[in-house]
């Protein structure tokens, strides 16, 4: 396990290195240490601007070789967003590091937690969060899957429906409460009242009947939540989800 005097020292060291390379154009802390929100089991978030976007391979490449010599990188992995490249590395004191690379033209902040550090950014953008109504349509089509899988045997697949119906649940809960929705990252800042309802469609054991219990748990706050944005789609969807959790 790392310690927060090693993660602030590789931040530091890296940030450095940053400086140093003449591709780079700017340089900002991101996540919760440019809020102020750091704890000990927190990752390292940087985000640099690439002068010349055709450098972008070369760039990536070349960080990556330095996190596996010289920080004996155990697995990487990359999310593209956009321009936008998160490399993200595992060390073998479990500290994640997360390395967004993106051209200079698109350098720019796209939250809240966003601290330029050098270089400069172009004007901050917010990301919107997902469309209400996709993550609606998840809900459904996550439904109808867990009553398949339930009546099929599929007790492991069931889970894992259920558990996408409720976290589609839970993510418009968010959305209403103006907090992050993806991830689960405002799950736990939800009102306790909020995600106490969603507490009964944790699937507890394996077998059918706790399932079809669950299932019907994670039908009531789904339709819930969809009723407080939509309630002319809650209306229509109403009897057909219902009359799913009816099948057990």
């Amino acid at each position: 396990m790392f310690t927060p005097e090693e993660r602030d020292g590789l931040r530091s060291e890296l940030l450095e290195r940053a400086a140093r390379d003449q591709r780079i154009s700017g340089a900002a802390i991101t996540g919760s240490a440019a809020a102020g929100r750091e704890d000990g089991w927190s990752d390292i978030d940087l985000a640099f601007g690439v002068s010349d976007a055709g450098e972008m391979q070369n760039v990536l490449a070349d960080w990556t070789a330095y996190m596996y010599h010289r920080h004996l990188a155990l697995h990487h992995l990359d999310v593209i967003a956009g321009a936008w490249v998160y490399r993200v590395f595992l060390l073998p004191s479990t500290l994640q590091i997360d390395l967004a690379f993106v051209p200079a033209t698109e350098f720019r902040a796209l939250a809240t937690t966003f601290r330029l550090v050098f270089g400069k950014a172009n004007e901050a953008r917010q990301i919107p969060p997902p469309p209400l109504r996709d993550i609606v349509g998840f809900g459904w089509l996550y439904a109808l899957h867990a009553r398949s899988c339930i009546a099929r045997g599929k007790l492991w697949q069931a889970e894992y429906m259920i558990s996408g119906m409720r976290d589609s649940a839970l993510a418009l809960a968010s959305i209403r409460h103006g907090l992050p929705a993806v991830h689960g990252r405002g799950m736990d800042l939800l009102p306790s009242e909020v995600a106490t309802q969603f507490e009964g469609a944790l699937v507890r054991q394996l077998d059918a009947a706790e399932l079809w219990r669950a299932f019907r748990v994670a039908i009531h706050g789904l339709l819930s939540e969809i009723r407080s944005i939509d309630p002319e789609l809650a209306e229509r969807l109403q009897e057909a989800l219902t009359g799913l959790s009816v099948q057990g």
